[in-house]
């Protein structure tokens, strides 16, 4: 990407875009396109093509969608699969329309199989069933990557998915019920700790196993791969073949830990001195979620932010989010 290419950000205000503002910022990139929800509906085709014809975008980072964790994906279920398909069919499709020189859609290791083989290769996208509590959410962004591929091979444009492993960092969505679960940890640590709580109540068992991926760490990895020369960069796109390996690299630490060592982890950085308590009544998810990184690492990056830094620096980019408030 030249430094003076229009790179057009959806979803710039998330934890993602965010995080890909800062890094595009710090690598010299000052060119930006960005919209408000309020400013440009994604989920609306006509809004979509109007912007793209208007504003020519070179470079698209496809950042914008409707997340959660387990209670959000079984309280809403036809959000998540109706406005995510929306939302990257309209930017896809524009982007082709508009001539758009390379496109990356960010999904998640939700798309992979609830049992698939540790560490989850690309390889491994659809060879058996999903997780059930999250698989509206996971077939919009299976969609996505096949969307991808199938204009790779019939336009010959240059879109590529990235599968990020579970992220935190600054810019988190901190809601009480609708946050994923290292700011749902944080959250609820904290408050335990202002009010003298004795316990804090963590879902399910504490035995799946997560790994996480600090943000910064996972914008420096998609413009990375954005930045590849052709000759790494085109091979990946998967323009003459059906093989069953689609233009997907995962982005991860390569490494996990199980729940209940993560919440341990917050609970030291947060310093709450009381107890946890496992709601064995409650669903655990996955049993476990490690991608393999070989592909990316191959190519010449890894990841660099050790835990328990990311942890710090998440829970003082909360306590910063309350205080603004």
């Amino acid at each position: 990407m030249d430094k003076n290419a229009k790179i057009y950000i959806a979803g710039h205000r998330g934890l993602v875009g965010t995080a890909l503002m800062r890094n595009l910022r710090a690598k010299g990139y000052s060119d930006f396109l960005t919209r408000t929800h309020a400013e440009l509906d994604l989920t609306s085709q006509a809004a979509v093509e109007e912007f793209f014809a208007a504003e020519k975008p070179d470079f698209v980072f496809l950042a914008a969608a409707k997340v959660g964790g387990i209670h959000a994906n079984n309280t809403y279920p036809a959000e998540f699969i109706r406005d995510n398909l929306a939302i990257q069919t309209n930017i896809i499709h524009a982007a082709y329309k508009n001539n758009v020189k390379r496109l990356l859609f960010l999904g998640s290791s939700c798309i992979y199989p609830k049992l698939a083989p540790q560490p989850m290769k690309e390889e491994h996208l659809l060879t058996s069933e999903l997780e059930p509590t999250n698989r509206p959410y996971a077939l919009a962004k299976i969609a996505g990557i096949e969307m991808c591929w199938a204009y790779n091979r019939q336009y010959g444009t240059q879109y590529l998915a990235v599968m990020p492993t579970n992220l935190y960092g600054p810019g988190d969505n901190y809601h009480p019920e609708n946050s994923h679960v290292i700011p749902a940890l944080i959250r609820r640590f904290h408050e335990a700790k202002l009010a003298n709580a004795p316990s804090v109540t963590v879902w399910g068992t504490g035995t799946p196993k997560r790994e996480f991926l600090y943000s910064e760490d996972m914008a420096d990895a998609c413009v990375y791969l954005m930045n590849l020369p052709d000759e790494k960069f085109v091979p990946l796109l998967g323009q003459g073949r059906n093989d069953g390996l689609p233009p997907l690299v995962n982005i991860g630490v390569g490494e996990d830990l199980t729940i209940r060592e993560l919440a341990e982890a917050v609970k030291a950085v947060v310093g709450y001195p009381g107890e946890i308590v496992f709601d064995t009544g409650k669903p655990d998810g996955t049993p476990r979620k490690l991608m393999d990184v070989g592909r990316l690492n191959a190519m010449g990056w890894r990841a660099s932010t050790p835990m328990q830094d990311g942890l710090a620096i998440a829970y003082t980019d909360f306590l910063n989010t309350l205080a603004r408030k």
